[in-house]
């Protein structure tokens, strides 16, 4: 199983960037940003506290790195217009020299739709852009130029140029839901999901599921599993997140490979503190956990 870093966009971004050279030095898979502009609040009200916006700070890390994988986890498609995330995966991808991967979702986040005026639809229409924006974002990765017409988008004679530089910039989609995880077997390379190692394996049986009524090799499709990790103390309550002693931790993480995942994602909540402390326990994280699963 491959491991990668998701940091905390609320930090300046000069610590972000160093947390992901960190990473890359130290053999980590891939880095990620989360697509939000405030932190979430459980009442849906608009929220104060830094946040930096992913795809400036994805620009940064394809100059700022060299070789492990960046994308977003994930960009809401009830936010952002097809056309702009094609174009914009594929500046990044030559910026990075073929290590984008385009992370999509649906939208979720209350406060931040209702406090800047984009249009939370009902999971039903949400879900039909969603489905719409990714066949859009495809097409224009590979084709010379994509017509659309759905109940969404019209797009016309688009092109999208230049193509990325991999021969197929990869798309993984962040999903749960029946409907989400067919269009995520049909037209996506990866799945992503949050999860702890008791409930990991019922997620991805769903996903199996959905390959089969679409005909998809499930063999074919990477997945992902993200997880606060939390060394040396208990794991955190009401959150997706692990917790123990190095060995604990390791076993715990075992069991998502054990599931069928290919990619376990520490994220950024897992580093507390200042940027020396949280830089300390990322390299704790590789070394004492994750390096006991290379060996």
């Amino acid at each position: 199983m491959k491991f990668s870093f998701w940091p905390a966009t609320s930090h300046p971004p000069a610590e972000v960037l160093a947390e992901a050279r960190q990473a890359e030095a130290e053999g980590w898979y891939g880095v990620w940003l989360a697509d939000h502009y405030m932190p979430n609040t459980p009442d849906g009200a608009p929220a104060d506290g830094p946040v930096h916006e992913a795809w400036s700070l994805l620009s940064a890390l394809a100059t700022a790195t060299e070789r492990v994988r960046i994308g977003t986890l994930v960009s809401p498609t009830s936010v952002h217009h097809p056309a702009l995330l094609a174009n914009r995966a594929v500046t990044i991808d030559h910026l990075a020299g073929g290590r984008m991967v385009l992370g999509l979702g649906a939208g979720w986040q209350v406060n931040e739709h209702a406090a800047y005026g984009f249009e939370l639809e009902e999971p039903g229409p949400r879900v039909t852009r969603f489905e719409e924006s990714i066949q859009i974002v495809r097409s224009l990765l590979v084709e010379e130029r994509t017509t659309f017409r759905g109940k969404v988008y019209d797009v016309v004679d688009a092109p999208c140029d230049p193509k990325p530089v991999q021969q197929r910039l990869p798309i993984v989609v962040g999903s749960g839901s029946p409907r989400m995880l067919r269009i995520t077997a049909r037209y996506a390379d990866e799945w992503n999901t949050w999860g702890t190692p008791e409930t990991a394996a019922a997620s991805r049986e769903k996903l199996l599921a959905a390959c089969e009524q679409v005909g998809r090799d499930p063999g074919t499709v990477h997945c992902s599993i993200n997880s606060i990790v939390r060394l040396d103390e208990e794991a955190v309550p009401g959150r997706p997140s692990i917790g123990g002693s190095a060995a604990q931790l390791a076993d715990q993480i075992g069991r998502y490979a054990e599931a069928g995942y290919d990619e376990f994602i520490v994220n950024g909540a897992s580093l507390t503190g200042a940027a020396a402390e949280r830089s300390d326990m990322l390299a704790r994280l590789g070394t004492e956990v994750l390096g006991q699963l290379s060996e």
